[in-house]
C-alpha cells in the first residue's frame, strides 16, 4: 500500500544533523510516511549514522558521485511512491502535526496542484524569529510577496525549502533546475506557480525550524552578486517589475556591497530603474545595505525582531560541512 506522504531529504557530510532530520520526519503524528534520504555522493559516516535508526519507513538513495542537491532532490522525487510530497533540509527539523496539518490543507484545497507552505521557526544563536511576518494577500503576485520588503528587515515574505508541501504530479512537470547554483527554491516556485491549476497556502501554524546564523559559509553570503543578477534577469518574464527592481536593489545589491565597489551600486540601481519599477523603500534598503556594516545590521534587525531564545530541546545544531544554505 502506497504511502500518503513522501518526504525527500538531501544530504550532503552532515551525518548527525541529517538524522535530527530524519527522527523529526518519523515522529510525525502522520504516520503513514516514507522519509526517504538521497546521500549526495558516498559517504559512510552518513550511513552509519542512519543505520542506527529502525523504522521500515526510511529508505536510502546513495549517488555514486557528489551531484549537488538539486540533483538530489530530483533524485527523491522519482523515487517517491505517495501523491504529496514534502522537502525537508538535512540541517532542519519538523514540529509533530506539520504533514498532518499541510495533508489536510492540501486535500481542502481549491487548487488542482496546491503548494502548502507554513510558519516557521528561524533559530539563531542570538535569538528566534517567526517567519513569515505575513502571508500573501489575495491576487498579490506571489514575485513581489517573495522580493517587495514593505519592512526594514527580512522574513517578511519567505517560502523557505523545509516547508514545502506539493504533489508529486508538479513536481514532475517541474523539477528543480540543475543549471542554477543558488536561489534554488525560488527558482522552482517561480516556474511552479506559472503552470495552470497551482496556487500557493499557508497553514497559519508554526510547523518548522530553520537553524540559520551559525559559522558555515552560506550562498546568501557570497560576494558572487553577478550570479544573482543573471539569475533574475533570466526569470524577467516570471516577475513583475515592481518584484524585479526590489530583487536588484535588495538581493543583489546585499552580495554586491560586501565587494564595496562602488561602480556596483550604481550600476544595480541604474538596471532597477531602466527594468524595474523602484519604490522609495528598496532605494532607502539599498543605501542602508551600502552604507551600513553588516554587523551593524544584523545588530539592529535581533534586538528589533527577535523571539527570546527558546529553552527548549531546539539547540543549535553542531557545525558540520554540507551543502550551502540557502533560502527561498
Amino acid at each position: 500500500m502506497e504511502p500518503l506522504v513522501s518526504v525527500v531529504i538531501p544530504t550532503y557530510c552532515r551525518p548527525q544533523l541529517v538524522k535530527r532530520a530524519v527522527m523529526s520526519a518519523l515522529a510525525q503524528t502522520l504516520k503513514d510516511i516514507e522519509v526517504i534520504v538521497v546521500i549526495d555522493g558516498p559517504q559512510p559516516e552518513t550511513r552509519t549514522a542512519l543505520s542506527e535508526i529502525d523504522d521500515s519507513r526510511l529508505r536510502l538513495i546513495e549517488l555514486p558521485t557528489n551531484q549537488g542537491s538539486r540533483v538530489a532532490r530530483n533524485t527523491g522525487i522519482s523515487a517517491a511512491s505517495a501523491k504529496w510530497l514534502a522537502f525537508l533540509d538535512d540541517d532542519d527539523e519538523w514540529m509533530p502535526k506539520k504533514l498532518e496539518m499541510q495533508l489536510e490543507t492540501a486535500r481542502l484545497s481549491q487548487f488542482k496542484l496546491p503548494i502548502i507552505s507554513c510558519y516557521l521557526k528561524a533559530q539563531t544563536p542570538q535569538g528566534d524569529s517567526i517567519w513569515p511576518r505575513r502571508v500573501p494577500k489575495i491576487s498579490e503576485p506571489l514575485s513581489e510577496y517573495l522580493f517587495v520588503r514593505k519592512t526594514l528587515f527580512q522574513g517578511e515574505g519567505i517560502i523557505q525549502s523545509s516547508t514545502i508541501f506539493t504533489a508529486k504530479e508538479l513536481l514532475e512537470k517541474v523539477p528543480f533546475s540543475i543549471a542554477i547554483q543558488r536561489h534554488d527554491d525560488w527558482d522552482w516556485i517561480l516556474r511552479a506557480v506559472s503552470v495552470e491549476g497551482v496556487g500557493v497556502e499557508f497553514v497559519p501554524e508554526v510547523l518548522s525550524i530553520w537553524y540559520v546564523g551559525d559559522a558555515r559559509p552560506t550562498l546568501s553570503s557570497s560576494k558572487n552578486w553577478q550570479f544573482s543578477l543573471d539569475w533574475i534577469r533570466e526569470k524577467r518574464s516570471l516577475v513583475t517589475s515592481r518584484a524585479y527592481s526590489s530583487f536588484i536593489l535588495a538581493e543583489v545589491s546585499a552580495r554586491a556591497a560586501r565587494t564595496g565597489d562602488w561602480k556596483a551600486f550604481f550600476f544595480l540601481l541604474w538596471e532597477a530603474i531602466r527594468f524595474g519599477k523602484p519604490q522609495l523603500m528598496d532605494i532607502f534598503l539599498c543605501l542602508g545595505m551600502w552604507l551600513i556594516p553588516t554587523e551593524k545590521r544584523t545588530w539592529l534587525r535581533l534586538l528589533l525582531t527577535k523571539k527570546p531564545k527558546s529553552v527548549s530541546h531546539e539547540q543549535t545544531p553542531p557545525k558540520e560541512s554540507g551543502y550551502e544554505s540557502v533560502g527561498v
